[in-house]
């Protein structure tokens, strides 16, 4: 590791498992003081702070609601007057609410926003205040449903869609001040998400992608971490997709 982000404070949400916590294990690596947030997901969240700790890097894991403003606000708060600033924010944390647009609840349309869309949001609003001074790096996880479609995801597509929108507009307003906005748009990645895929669906999906097999959570960590530093410090507002291809 090169140690770029020596020092640096960074906020990475659903860091528990899969890409987040291959970011949590990157960016602290890399040097990065990395405090990430867990939802349902205690055990794995305090296994990984543990290991790392052990490691002598430093991080700390951090119970979120993202469905609750006032707990957003208070990590936020929280990292922000600890260290007197923020560097980088990973918003990472969602859900995928998967049925054709005729059965799809309003309910679950809803979840799928608040967590994939609004979260990010007001993770964003409340970090930005930290950033102002020192400048800092934003990245949002998107998805390539995001960016082309997928059947059976109109919830989590249109969220994951509305956060590139969202971005762009990020890395507009703000550019003025040295934040950069990105946004990372992974397609079939090994994660829990993909896990429970049936074998001839995956297949299928393998079958598709030029590359010939799905992505690994460190590949995606290893852009994230690269957003966040110094040599990506020409570039905002922009999509990058981790997708083996796929978007060909």
């Amino acid at each position: 590791m090169s140690q770029q982000l020596q020092d640096k404070i960074a906020i990475i949400t659903g860091g528990a498992r899969g890409i987040g916590a291959a970011a949590v294990r990157w960016l602290a690596k890399e040097g990065a003081v990395v405090y990430f947030t867990y939802h349902t997901s205690e055990r794995e969240a305090r296994q990984l702070e543990a290991d790392l700790l052990e490691q002598s890097l430093r991080v700390q894991a951090l119970f979120c609601d993202v469905v609750d403003t006032e707990n957003i606000r208070h990590i936020c708060e929280q990292v922000g007057k600890e260290n007197s600033r923020i560097d980088i924010l990973v918003n990472n944390a969602a859900v995928n609410k998967q049925a054709l647009v005729m059965r799809m609840p309003d309910s679950e349309w809803e979840a799928s926003l608040q967590t994939n869309l609004t979260a990010p949001f007001q993770f964003t609003k409340f970090t930005l205040p930290y950033m102002l001074r020192n400048g800092g790096s934003i990245i949002n996880i998107s998805s390539l449903a995001g960016v082309i479609g997928n059947p059976g995801q109109c919830a989590y597509a249109a969220a994951k869609a509305g956060l590139i929108g969202f971005s762009k507009s990020v890395a507009k307003e703000y550019a003025g001040k040295n934040i950069r906005c990105n946004v990372i748009a992974p397609g079939f990645i090994d994660t829990a998400m993909t896990a429970d895929m049936p074998d001839a669906h995956r297949q299928q999906a393998t079958e598709r992608i030029p590359l010939r097999r799905f992505g690994q959570p460190d590949e995606v960590a290893a852009v994230i971490a690269f957003l966040a530093g110094s040599q990506a410090s020409y570039i905002t507002g922009q999509v990058l997709s981790v997708c083996g291809g796929l978007d060909m």
